[in-house]
């Protein structure tokens, strides 16, 4: 017990020292290791394939939320035993590249998690992680990650103020921080005059066919000062219908039983989607 101890904090230690502050549980890397045997090399699949195999994989994985929220200092927080919806799409969108590639190195997969969520792909502090999901696809579109589509899906463009973490400080404990808070502000400022193309949820259905298996699909909402309420994987099942594959705030990660059109309908919120397409590497 004590050997694992002692080389369990080694490992700890030495990649904090790589990746500056990594946060994460001995667990987490079983599971990654376990996902590399079961998934393996993936390099004859196309990329939206792909992330529906990997994000197949995680089926029954609690949902949990806040679960970036650790410590006083944004660190790279790491959790595959428990997903919100964004994180689960982060991590599917990592893993899905890494099985392509056939590249399963601890070590690459931080790299690739660092890369997904935050900024240009450098983790610099709180507000350098891309809180709001449209500059999220458009940070990760400027990487070469994923490519926005909802335009081609016959989207409507819309401007829309985003400012519902600096309106509700109160609910980020990182936000208590008077830096993080103005640093905050002066990014949603920045957001705010962004167009964002909205494929309206009554087109949803008709526009279905265009939809591809592994798509990000983001649940646009009428919420002020928000953009998107939840996030998920396209996936289409045998009756020919697009469905969600997500991590579900009713418990865990499941596929939606109505298809995404019906899903929708279900949530007085939403107002449409926004669809971006994992690029492959």
């Amino acid at each position: 017990m004590r050997f694992f101890l002692l080389f369990f904090l080694s490992a700890t230690l030495g990649l904090q020292a790589q990746h500056r502050k990594v946060h994460f549980h001995s667990y987490d890397q079983a599971v990654f290791d376990s996902l590399s045997r079961g998934l393996g090399h993936l390099e004859d699949s196309a990329m939206g394939p792909a992330m529906v195999q990997v994000g197949k994989a995680f089926l029954g994985t609690p949902y949990v939320a806040k679960t970036l929220e650790e410590g006083e200092t944004e660190m790279l927080v790491v959790n595959l035993r428990g997903l919100d919806c964004t994180t689960y799409v982060e991590n599917v969108l990592v893993l899905s590249r890494l099985a392509r590639e056939g590249d399963w190195k601890w070590d690459h997969y931080l790299k690739g998690l660092e890369e997904v969520r935050y900024r240009k792909g450098k983790l610099d502090g709180y507000v350098s992680r891309l809180h709001y999901f449209t500059d999220w696809i458009r940070d990760n579109e400027e990487k070469g990650l994923v490519r926005d589509i909802t335009e081609e899906l016959y989207g409507v463009t819309v401007y829309k103020p985003l400012n519902f973490m600096g309106e509700h400080r109160e609910l980020y404990p990182f936000l208590a921080d008077d830096t993080n808070y103005e640093a905050l502000r002066d990014v949603e400022a920045a957001l705010s005059d962004a167009p964002v193309c909205i494929l309206p949820r009554e087109e949803v259905a008709k526009r279905e066919a265009l939809l591809q298996d592994g798509d990000i699909i983001a649940l646009a909402t009428r919420i002020d000062g928000l953009d998107v309420t939840h996030t998920g994987l396209a996936i289409r099942l045998d009756s020919g219908r697009i469905h969600l594959l997500h991590a579900s705030t009713v418990g865990e990660v499941v596929i939606s039983e109505e298809p995404l059109a019906d899903y929708l309908k279900k949530i007085k919120s939403n107002i449409g989607i926004v669809v971006a397409r994992p690029l492959t590497p």
